[in-house]
């Protein structure tokens, strides 16, 4: 939930990336450069007899050296460092790299934390997004270890093969993983010990990348700025059409910079809508069935709602009737048909932080004369504009700031986008993207409220 210090978490320290080691490789570089071009800034030093010796070389605080050499296994180390050093490019896809493993492993966590409570029906869905972000961060590695030159194969032979075995075993785990899940129960000790030996693999699997990276010169972002925040899931039941519908919401809190003592935080909420989904077509009829004696009656038959990143699609089914009232005896019907109507949604933030949520009907199918309505009358625009307003008062309910945050952070937190995803196939979500704010004892305080909130759901999970 809370880390401070390298972004990968849990890789053990002695495997570790260490800034210094990569400052001190640059220097190194640096050293190496000036020897063959001959830098004026630097200091050289010869014995007396000179012959057959190579220059000392300092920057700096430089000792008072008479007979000190530069042996040809230093300048075999410097000739190293210049050949296997990576290029730009190469540093910028590492980053990337980098970034798929540790989702790999938040993406394990998750399911780790899911069994406590986990359907079985869900357990095949959530070990699929695992092998996903597992495969995800092995393919990337492998795309790095094939952009090298053939110097930095040669080079960084060890520790590309120690990388490769890692690879190789994290592969096996994850296959055992998913072998396991299609015949085991969520909370079987296989499932368990499976889980385990699989994040075992991808610690070492972390190590060994970070190895690479250090070999090669990539310097990641200063450890003393890496902060994340992991919010846990809140749930939060809200009520639409007189529909009770659970839409939980997590999210991540990571601090990109540190000024004047503040600190800025990048944060992300996801609400997830399934619930909503499941429930679309009761809630559609609870708000749009209508049945007057005299004028339009429409029956909602069936309501889709399905993601179409970055906006979502409502697919609704109906009945329509329409009947008059021509004198004071029964009614008639004038018209009656079935039809469709596809309403295109998509959520954004207006200038005041306000949730907004635009409209469109893109199709409509139905008999000639409901088509019409559909498309250019007032059924299909008030069925799209109470479409609309459902979902936008989901949207406003579920990312609710002081819902989803700790009390430390709800005055500090701006949000800046909005727009639907699909979290897994078919899963509709809304990603809420922000900024936080915080002075050093906020920081504490909301790291602490977290620890709070997540013991109290371990808590309650536990009775």
């Amino acid at each position: 939930m809370f880390r401070e210090g390298s972004i990968l978490q849990g890789v053990p320290t002695h495997r570790g990336f260490q800034n210094h080691q990569a400052v001190s490789r640059i220097t190194a570089l640096t050293i190496a450069a000036a020897l063959f071009s001959g830098s004026p800034g630097l200091h050289a030093q010869r014995s007396a007899a000179g012959r057959g010796r190579r220059p000392v070389i300092c920057i700096h605080d430089c000792p008072t050296v008479t007979d000190t050499v530069i042996s040809e296994n230093d300048l075999k180390t410097f000739d190293h460092l210049i050949a296997v050093q990576a290029t730009e490019q190469q540093s910028a896809q590492f980053t990337d790299v980098v970034k798929d493993t540790e989702l790999a492993r938040r993406q394990l966590e998750a399911f780790g934390e899911s069994l406590k409570g986990a359907a079985p029906t869900k357990t095949s869905d959530r070990a699929a997004t695992v092998d996903q972000a597992v495969e995800k961060a092995l393919a990337g590695t492998r795309n790095f270890l094939a952009s090298f030159s053939a110097v930095q194969k040669s080079g960084l032979k060890d520790v590309t093969e120690k990388l490769v075995r890692a690879d190789s075993d994290l592969d096996k785990e994850m296959k055992a993983l998913d072998e396991i899940v299609q015949t085991d129960k969520p909370g079987s000790e296989h499932l368990s010990s499976s889980i385990e030996g699989l994040r075992k693999a991808l610690d070492g699997f972390q190590g060994d990348q970070l190895g690479l990276a250090s070999e090669m010169g990539i310097i990641l972002a200063s450890a003393g700025q890496e902060l994340t925040f992991n919010l846990p899931p809140v749930p939060n039941s809200v009520n639409i059409a007189g529909q009770p519908i659970s839409i939980p919401v997590s999210g991540v809190a990571s601090r990109t910079s540190v000024e004047d003592g503040n600190s800025h935080f990048s944060l992300k909420l996801v609400a997830d809508l399934s619930d909503l989904q499941q429930d679309i077509t009761q809630v559609l009829r609870s708000a749009l069935d209508r049945s007057p004696r005299c004028g339009e009656r429409i029956e909602i038959q069936e309501g889709t709602l399905i993601p179409l990143p970055p906006a979502s699609l409502a697919l609704v089914h109906l009945h329509y009737e329409r009947w008059i009232c021509p004198g004071p005896g029964s009614p008639t019907q004038l018209a009656i048909g079935d039809g469709s109507i596809e309403v295109k949604l998509t959520a954004s933030v207006g200038p005041n932080a306000d949730f907004r949520l635009a409209s469109a009907i893109t199709r409509a199918d139905g008999d000639d004369f409901l088509r019409e309505l559909l498309l250019h009358g007032s059924v299909g625009d008030t069925l799209r504009e109470r479409i609309a307003a459902l979902v936008l008062l989901a949207m406003q309910k579920s990312a609710n700031l002081k819902a989803s945050l700790p009390s430390a952070a709800q005055g500090a937190a701006t949000i800046d986008k909005a727009e639907f995803q699909d979290a897994e196939i078919g899963q509709l979500t809304l990603v809420v993207d922000g900024q936080l704010q915080f002075s050093d004892e906020q920081t504490k305080q909301f790291a602490s409220q977290l620890k709070q909130r997540l013991a109290a759901q371990e808590t309650a999970a536990a009775r």
